[in-house]
């Protein structure tokens, strides 16, 4: 399944082992989704990675990245949004909608309410983590 994940899930998923969302990184890591990522959410990771809150080191972050990148799969995204794309009222969250629409993502991975208000009106879901997560505890896959 090809699905975007916002940064806020996966820096969650990578840096919090027993946190609430370490089950996302299960299905990555075995090949149950494939997440999608561009230059621009690759390069915002980098950054929230490197907040000061988190203390991380260079080396830290490279291994938080180690943990997550070789999963993922790259998509070259056109500067334009897509037609049909509605905006996001949070102009920092709408690399994630164009990604999605660009890689043909089955699901939008967020809890940002900016995000999660645009559900259908997307040719994806936008799922908040826990709703995305049973799909996987229900089997229904897809």
């Amino acid at each position: 399944m090809k699905v975007v994940l916002d940064t806020n899930v996966v820096v969650s998923a990578l840096l919090f082992e027993r946190g609430r969302l370490a089950w996302l990184r299960a299905l990555w890591l075995d090949g149950r989704v494939a997440p999608l990522v561009n230059r621009p959410t690759l390069q915002e990771l980098v950054r929230v990675l490197g907040y000061p809150k988190f203390g991380l080191d260079a080396d830290d972050v490279e291994a938080a990245l180690a943990a997550y990148v070789p999963y993922t799969a790259t998509i070259t995204v056109a500067g334009t949004v897509p037609g049909g794309l509605p905006r996001c009222r949070d102009r920092h969250d709408q690399p994630f909608l164009t990604l999605a629409a660009a890689g043909r993502a089955q699901v939008l991975v967020s809890g940002d309410r900016a995000l999660l208000e645009l559900v259908g009106r997307t040719p994806f879901a936008i799922e908040a983590p826990e709703r995305f997560r049973a799909r996987f505890e229900r089997g229904r896959v897809g």
